[in-house]
C-alpha cells in the first residue's frame, strides 16, 4: 500500500499535477448598457483574446459574467471590457471596473471623451440621455458609430464622466 502512495505521490509531482483544486472566480458586472447584438458583440470580443476567461452576457438583464480561472484573469478581462468602451456596477469590491477617466472636478467650456461604446442608434440614444442629466452643458456631437464625441457648456468634467459611467459607458478624457 505504501508503495501504490509513494507512486501516486511521485506521478503527481512529475506531473505538475495539484491535489489542490484551484477555485474558480466569479464576478457579476450589471448595469451595462448592452441594447443589441453588436454590444453583445463587443463585450465578446473584447476578451476573445485572454486565456483562462469567459463571458456570458445577458442583453435583456443588461448583465455579464464573467468567469475566470483566477483573481488576475478576470480583472484583466474587466479592464478589457472597459477599453472596450462598457461600464459596470461589480458584485465583488476588490474585482471592478478601472477608474481611468482622467476626468478632474471642476469646471470645462468644452470636453472631449473618447473610447465609449457607441454601435449604434440606441447606444447614441443612451448616451445622449445621460449628457443631458448634467448641469450646464448645452451642446454634444455624440454619434452613433463614434467613439469620441464633444461636450460643450459650462459643467463639470467629472459630472460627465459619472453620468456616462452610470448609463453603462467607458470614457476617457482626450488630452
Amino acid at each position: 500500500m505504501k508503495t501504490v502512495f509513494a507512486f501516486a505521490a511521485a506521478a503527481t509531482l512529475l506531473l505538475g499535477v495539484s491535489t489542490e483544486s484551484q477555485a474558480e472566480t466569479k464576478v457579476v458586472l450589471k448595469d451595462m448598457h448592452i441594447c443589441c447584438g453588436k454590444c453583445v458583440k463587443g463585450i465578446e470580443n473584447a476578451v476573445k483574446d485572454l486565456k483562462g476567461v469567459k463571458v456570458d452576457v445577458n442583453k435583456d438583464d443588461e448583465t455579464t459574467v464573467v468567469t475566470g480561472d483566477s483573481d488576475d484573469a478576470v480583472q484583466q478581462a474587466i479592464d478589457a471590457i472597459a477599453d472596450a468602451g462598457y461600464h459596470a456596477t461589480s458584485d465583488n469590491k476588490k474585482l471592478k471596473p478601472k477608474d481611468d477617466s482622467g476626468a478632474k472636478e471642476g469646471k470645462v467650456k468644452r470636453l472631449e471623451v473618447t473610447g465609449v461604446h457607441n454601435c449604434c442608434g440606441g447606444c447614441n440614444n443612451a448616451v445622449k440621455k445621460a449628457i443631458k442629466t448634467v448641469d450646464g452643458v448645452k451642446a454634444d456631437t455624440a454619434k452613433a458609430n463614434e467613439e469620441s464625441f464633444v461636450v460643450e457648456g459650462d459643467f463639470d468634467a467629472l459630472a460627465l464622466v459619472k453620468a456616462l459611467n452610470k448609463s453603462g459607458f467607458h470614457v476617457k478624457v482626450k488630452k
